[in-house]
């Protein structure tokens, strides 16, 4: 695991041309950016797309980022605005979630996986029932694991409005969930 240290200098070596590391944080990144994707509703091709997208942003923009600032926030700021302009652009997103890709625990069961993948799946599709704000700010919270100031950022919404979205992100999940005869995962929402 490399921490803000590590990765600021390993920016600093990127900028200063030795362009071949960037994979290294390709490969931080990728699967929180895709989930992002996949979670307001991108299918799995064009999270992928989108995740690429994404990329060639960070890579052009890599000299701009400001060094006291968390990259893992600059990168997400970076993957919403693609997007939005995805969006904007009306090419249609279909709603289907069919397993979200991440790294996993390699000390668990085979049954455990299992249980992980279908909770996931199941979080993703009730995920998937709440408008866009709610959505958003809880992927950055509990699957980035970013900052209340982070995402005021990110998605421009003040301290208020995100710690709104989130309790009544939270409550009209764990709704859905319970309506529709899922489990309500009780950790996630304490």
């Amino acid at each position: 695991m490399m921490d803000s240290q590590q990765e600021t200098e390993l920016i600093r070596r990127i900028i200063a041309n030795d362009k071949q590391l960037f994979s290294v944080l390709v490969d931080k990144y990728k699967y929180n950016v895709y989930g992002i994707f996949r979670g307001m509703g991108a299918s799995h091709q064009d999270a992928q797309d989108l995740a690429q997208e994404t990329f060639i942003r960070v890579y052009k923009y890599l000299p701009r980022h400001q060094e006291g600032n968390r990259f893992s926030a600059w990168v997400y700021t970076i993957a919403v605005n693609v997007m939005k302009d995805h969006v904007r652009k009306r090419r249609p997103i279909p709603a289907e979630m069919d397993g979200h890709a991440q790294e996993s625990d390699p000390a668990a069961t085979p049954e455990q996986h299992i249980i992980r993948k279908e909770m996931q799946r199941d979080i993703y599709r009730y995920l998937n029932l709440l408008p866009d704000t709610y959505r958003l700010v809880l992927l950055l919270k509990y699957t980035n694991e970013l900052s209340y100031e982070e995402i005021m950022e990110i998605t421009g919404l003040s301290s208020i409005q995100v710690r709104n979205a989130l309790h009544r992100g939270k409550k009209r999940l764990k709704k859905e969930m319970e309506k529709k005869g899922g489990l309500a995962h009780e950790a996630f929402f304490q």
